[in-house]
């Protein structure tokens, strides 16, 4: 493999406490953020969720002449949709999907049929806004047919706060199992001191990235929660990745403690992790340049959580696993000359034997 770096020595275990250290305030400027606008009177709220989560109108239009997403973004603005988000069709260039929050004047209301009484309110809203490239073709006539008018309405549909607040419970679900999922395996498959670092580094990650998106008030939508997804299996990659390294470096042997040995395989994946975390940097760097406003979120989101999870895999990962090995007394860390015979176990388990791998 194509190595960066022939003979780095960097003793990264000796800077963990700084590093976690720079955690450790992202992490509270993040939470004081969340808690400081949540109990603002009249704030934003902890995160800017999208229509996904909170609520609103999503409304398919087809155009004449289809205006530029900016036009369309500005005659919105102008009948007070801030937060409007406009995508356009891949396969038919003359519609276009918009997708509004909730009608504060109908969300106040307190009706039987909030969804219907949304799907009407953000119906007219968009309408005004329309307007201004033209009239509305008639309802019993298509576009094609009335050469007068400059679009149609060919669709329009709601995401009660009912409904909003189901998407939101099951996206914390379905990243709370893959957490569990993972714990299970790396427990399985090395031991649950590693299962312990690699999970509270995704965890890491996740908050990270979270506390972003509260302190710039970047969108959350379904597709941000794609990005977190993803970033839970990048970010545990590169943990196995060191970890199996580590207990290469264990099964040969010699008089090098735990503490070095962590630090030797940190460095001898170091080539490795720059390599592919650049790869995929430089990507979602062109995702957030180029990618346009509907994939805004899910690029930022990557680009934030690549960030953290190569730092976490050295920072918190491998450093945890170390320190938990130091608390049930298996290892010092704290003694570079540690004898030959420590093993990276429980103390309620057997050395650490290799399964044979696929």
């Amino acid at each position: 493999m194509f190595q960066i770096f022939s003979n780095l020595s960097v003793d990264w275990m000796g800077k963990r406490k700084p590093l976690i250290a720079v955690s450790i305030v992202v992490l509270i400027a993040g939470l004081a953020s969340a808690v400081g606008r949540e109990l603002t009177p009249g704030g934003t709220g902890a995160f800017n969720l999208g229509v996904d989560f909170q609520g609103g109108t999503v409304i398919t239009a087809k155009f004449r002449q289809r205006p530029s997403e900016d036009k369309l973004r500005a005659a919105l603005s102008a009948q007070g949709v801030t937060e409007a988000v406009i995508q356009s069709s891949l396969d038919k260039k003359d519609e276009v999907l918009i997708k509004i929050p909730l009608i504060e004047q109908v969300k106040d209301q307190e009706k039987a049929d909030v969804t219907t009484n949304q799907v009407i309110g953000g119906r007219a809203v968009v309408k005004k806004a329309l307007d201004t490239f033209g009239k509305e073709v008639a309802p019993t006539v298509r576009l094609a047919d009335d050469p007068s008018a400059a679009y149609e309405v060919v669709g329009t549909d709601s995401v009660g706060p009912v409904a909003g607040a189901e998407l939101r419970n099951r996206a914390v679900t379905a990243t709370l199992l893959g957490c569990v999922g993972i714990l299970l395996f790396m427990a399985f498959r090395y031991d649950w001191t590693y299962a312990a670092g690699a999970v509270i580094a995704v965890f890491h990650d996740v908050l990270v990235t979270l506390a972003f998106f509260s302190i710039f008030q970047w969108e959350v939508s379904l597709t941000v929660l794609a990005a977190f997804l993803t970033l839970v299996g990048f970010s545990v990659n590169d943990s196995i990745v060191i970890f199996d390294r580590i207990r290469e470096n264990l099964f040969k042997g010699g008089e090098k403690s735990l503490y070095q040995t962590v630090n030797d395989s940190v460095n001898q994946t170091m080539s490795r992790t720059i390599i592919t975390s650049t790869l995929v940097f430089l990507a979602v760097l062109a995702l957030v340049l180029f990618g346009g406003e509907v994939l805004r979120g899910f690029s930022l989101a990557l680009l934030v959580g690549v960030i953290a999870g190569v730092y976490s895999t050295i920072a918190i990962a491998s450093p945890i696993a170390i320190w938990w090995q130091d608390k049930i007394g298996v290892a010092e860390i704290t003694q570079p000359s540690a004898p030959k015979t420590e093993r990276l176990a429980t103390a309620a388990r057997k050395s650490v034997v290799r399964r044979p791998g696929a």
